[in-house]
């Protein structure tokens, strides 16, 4: 461990040199390298996560730069995950950066998923959504959500079992998607880079308080920010128990989530 580097975080009385060396030791598979995606990357890899795993299968487009600022005008067509581990190893040589180059579906997420100690959801679209909520309920593994849609951003930590074994999901929430074009994409809409930001930021944040048990995390909560007013509001998540969804593997790698969201990969390109 390379205490010069971690000495402000080891100085934390609830990390130290314990929380510190769980870091170092983590699995965590960030999913969508976009808005997102970049800086809850940049933030994990520099707090010291071990073991990290990116999972896109996009190119750095020009009109990305302002918001997914770990991509640079010389990265212009490349894939995003090649970009992201070249520019991540330069901030943290000694993390273990493994990408996949593709899109996750239900017939690749099942060999992914199971490798990795916590998910981050960093996607933008509903399928990938409703996907890697169901297959880390089926798995059992902790997921970070985040989105945002215009000025406003959520968090919410799902699957990660508290007191009794109590935990909830995206599903809990958000039982079935919006109808075809009732979300507007990022290109009709617009979005400001910052909010992303902000929003992967502090989905990094529950990671890291996850992984080092640190108390008071997003488990079972909604939390809700506007960027533009600052107003900031935290729900209770309840348990739906009527939700219907994929329980089993077999019954997973069945479903049709794109004829279920009505929606295609990238289509909100956050």
């Amino acid at each position: 461990m390379d205490f010069e580097k971690y000495q402000r975080q080891i100085s934390i009385p609830k990390i130290g040199v314990e929380g510190q060396q769980q870091l170092l030791d983590a699995k965590v598979l960030v999913v969508g390298a976009g808005g997102l995606g970049c800086p809850a990357l940049q933030y994990l890899v520099a707090a010291g996560v071990g073991n990290i795993g990116i999972v896109d299968g996009d190119v750095v487009s020009k009109s990305n730069l302002p918001r997914q600022i770990l991509f640079y005008e010389s990265d212009l067509g490349k894939l995003k995950v090649e970009c992201a581990k070249e520019n991540l190893t330069k901030l943290n040589s000694s993390a273990n950066i493994s990408i996949f180059p593709f899109y996750i579906d239900n017939k690749n997420a099942i060999d992914i998923i199971q490798l990795w100690d916590v998910i981050v959801d960093c996607s933008d679209d509903f399928a990938t959504r409703y996907l890697l909520n169901d297959v880390c309920v089926i798995l059992e593994k902790p997921l970070v959500y985040g989105a945002i849609y215009g000025d406003q951003g959520q968090i919410a930590v799902f699957n990660l079992k508290q007191e009794n074994n109590f935990s909830t999901n995206y599903r809990d929430i958000f039982s079935n998607p919006p109808a075809k074009g009732e979300v507007p994409t990022c290109e009709e809409l617009g979005v400001l880079g910052v909010l992303p930001g902000t929003i992967g930021v502090l989905q990094a944040n529950e990671v890291i308080k996850i992984i080092t048990n640190l108390e008071n995390c997003l488990a079972n909560k909604l939390f809700l920010l506007n960027l533009s007013t600052y107003d900031a509001n935290t729900f209770e998540v309840m348990k739906n128990s009527t939700v219907k969804y994929p329980s089993t593997i077999t019954e997973f790698e069945q479903f049709d989530y794109e004829s279920f969201c009505g929606t295609s990969k990238n289509e909100m390109d956050w």
